[in-house]
């Protein structure tokens, strides 16, 4: 399965959204905030591995 750059903003974004209201209101420290900063985390590799992999094809192209 493959994903765009902009479809993983937005993902990343709604998971943000989510894990700053678990926060609000559940506490920061709390199981379901922690998990929702995980996943978050998560998006934000793929994020960053797509963008990096991306790069990388464009800059070897002469």
């Amino acid at each position: 399965m493959s994903i765009s750059k902009q479809e993983l903003l937005t993902s990343i974004e709604e998971k943000r959204s989510s894990m700053i209201q678990i926060a609000l209101n559940c506490g920061f420290k709390s199981n379901a905030a922690i998990k929702q900063s995980q996943e978050l985390d998560h998006l934000l590799n793929l994020y960053y591995d797509l963008t990096i992999r991306s790069d990388k094809k464009e800059s070897s192209s002469c």
